[in-house]
């Protein structure tokens, strides 16, 4: 097939500006499905997306196009997520593409992920073609969303094409624009063989399934493909396209989407941004991978039955197959026994995670709070890396904490701009500027600390704007703060899991809240349970837990008070060895609370 017949191209937008329904649109006209197996949102094929409503995972999808000059195109479309925590399944798309299709809600405008994702494409040299959605809606602003994309990417206004996916105006005049404005793939055909991995699957039957774009030379059965991260041949025993599953073909050449099996059985020698080649014909050059995203939100997983550590090993290999920004490290917790210390790239995306454990692997597990990963200057002058409270150093070794820091990028209306302005400085944020793109919509700049926003600030953020502000993030480096390390001790022992690291103004405040919460969630015992909050030496907060106690006075009728006082002396005695050699069981509930503490108040 000569490849000035192909476009690769893929949809970016912010969450919930309809990409997952224009791809719909798109398999519709070009008959890619039948009407027995379209559905809505068809792509989203995981029970979560479908649930939540999201994109999670990037879905490659081949279509034919007959244009009106007569010719078939082939389209191989990636729909890509649109939450700001799944940016690198984004950049993962984009590195296969040639084009993009910039999505624009008609009612919300312009928002920060929308502005992130078109950075992204001109970053990566991607033709973009401007799109304005939901028109059909009775609030859309189309005239005031052209002008905020004219602004953004400095197009012409007749560039941008007005259609509704729901309804199917417009969507026909995209797809002759993708043919027009989208360049087809370079390459040559019969050049040394190269292949971008930009995703991969798992199959328990076949093994590692690699994602790739072919940008070189062809990829057929038989052959033996080398991978250039790891010095392991392996035969290919299937190429294939991608329609709704794996159709096989014959070959793979230049400019084609498809994907890759090979037998490889270990998940780690198949890793994303790495380039495929051949034995045949060996590439002596690599292919400019994409930078590897940085986790910027760490927590420890932890199986409830010991007996499951294994799987859940075994499972988290798996799962980083298909989600390459998932990272995790062998941990070993005194509280909650051997575990796994995963880095992500937010919340979001530490619960999908998490959830898909629990779903696909039958997994119980516990988390931990999420911390971020600060850097620690000893006295001695060492630089050490801390994501988790408990391999802080002692209070009297540091000499300097720094924390990372990001840059917020928020949009708003102008309504709202003085309730997110007092929530950045709330949050410790240092203004930077304000841009309006529009008369109904303002772009405030902050920089804020990681850990100020990872807890609460986007649910704080939809609260004060009444759900209209939007907002993006970018890791701009460590700086020195004034933090203390918090502790919880529970009958007198540290938690070393419920410890937090927090500017030194919260600390009081979080170390009564804490307590407070795990006063509530703490089964009473036969003796008195102390749970105390502690920076250093100095204990800031205390409660206790009553404990049970059985009434040794009952059968006692009267008579000399001295025999009821040595009953209570003996249980009182009683309680006191218990209190020594007790061990006190921390509920599940207990890890999840502090998450329920404000942070911050």
């Amino acid at each position: 097939m000569a490849d000035q017949l192909v476009r690769n191209f893929c949809i970016i937008a912010h969450i919930d500006h309809g990409k997952s329904t224009l791809a719909d649109r798109f398999l519709e006209l070009t008959h890619t499905l039948t009407t027995k197996e379209m559905q809505a949102q068809v792509l989203d094929d995981m029970d979560l997306e479908r649930e939540r409503g999201i994109t999670i995972k990037a879905h490659p999808i081949r279509m034919v196009y007959r244009h009106t000059d007569g010719k078939d195109y082939v389209f191989n479309l990636i729909d890509t997520p649109g939450h700001v925590d799944f940016t690198y399944e984004v950049s993962r798309s984009l590195a296969a593409c040639e084009g993009a299709l910039l999505l624009v809600d008609a009612a919300q405008g312009v928002e920060a992920q929308t502005v992130s994702n078109a950075y992204l494409a001109i970053e990566n040299d991607l033709q973009l073609v401007p799109v304005i959605n939901k028109a059909d809606l009775p609030n859309a602003r189309v005239d005031d969303v052209k002008t905020q994309i004219v602004d953004l990417i400095g197009c012409e206004e007749s560039d941008i094409l007005i259609t509704s996916a729901k309804t199917g105006q417009g969507v026909e005049a995209i797809l002759e624009a993708i043919v027009e404005h989208i360049p087809p793939p370079g390459g040559d055909p019969d050049g040394d063989t190269r292949a971008l991995v930009f995703d991969s699957t798992y199959d328990s039957f076949r093994g590692a399934v690699a994602y790739v774009r072919m940008v070189d030379g062809c990829l057929k059965k038989g052959l033996t493909a080398e991978l250039f991260a790891h010095d392991r041949s392996y035969e290919i025993d299937e190429v294939g396209i991608f329609r709704m599953k794996r159709h096989p073909a014959e070959r793979l050449t230049a400019g084609d989407v498809g994907y890759v099996i090979a037998g490889i059985k270990d998940v780690a020698y198949l890793e994303v941004g790495d380039t495929l080649t051949t034995a045949d014909s060996r590439a002596t050059q690599r292919l400019p991978g994409y930078k590897p995203i940085k986790p910027m939100v760490f927590t420890g997983l932890y199986p409830i039955s010991s007996e499951d550590y294994e799987l859940l090993r075994s499972s988290l290999d798996r799962l980083r197959l298909n989600d390459a920004s998932l990272s995790y490290v062998p941990e070993t917790s005194t509280a909650l026994g051997f575990g796994f210390r995963c880095g992500f790239l937010g919340l979001l995306h530490m619960e999908i995670v998490q959830e898909r454990l629990e779903r696909e692997f039958d997994l119980n597990l516990i988390t931990t709070p999420p911390n971020v990963e600060y850097e620690v200057v000893t006295d001695d002058g060492e630089l050490i890396r801390v994501d988790s409270p408990a391999d802080m150093p002692h209070a009297g070794a540091i000499r300097q904490i720094r924390e990372p820091y990001v840059a917020a990028e928020i949009i708003t209306p102008p309504d709202y701009l003085g309730g997110v302005m007092k929530l950045c400085q709330d949050k410790r944020g240092s203004y930077k500027n304000t841009h309006y793109l529009s008369p109904s919509k303002v772009q405030l700049r902050y920089e804020l600390p990681l850990a100020e926003v990872i807890f609460d600030f986007f649910d704080r953020l939809k609260s004060v704007s009444r759900g209209y502000a939007s907002y993006d993030y970018e890791f701009i480096g460590h700086r020195p703060g004034e933090l203390k390390k918090l502790d919880i001790l529970i009958a007198g022992e540290v938690v070393d899991t419920l410890s937090r690291i927090i500017h030194k103004n919260h600390t009081n405040a979080q170390g009564r809240a804490l307590c407070k919460k795990l006063k509530e969630v703490i089964h009473r015992q036969q003796f008195e349970v102390v749970i105390q909050a502690a920076t250093g030496s100095r204990i800031i907060a205390r409660e206790s837990v009553k404990p049970l106690r059985k009434n040794v006075t009952a059968k006692c009728y009267g008579g000399d008070i001295t025999r009821k006082r040595k009953l209570l002396e003996r249980q009182r005695a009683g309680k006191k060895r218990m209190k020594q050699l007790g061990r006190v069981e921390i509920p599940q509930e207990a890890f999840l609370s502090i998450m329920e503490v404000e942070h911050g108040d």
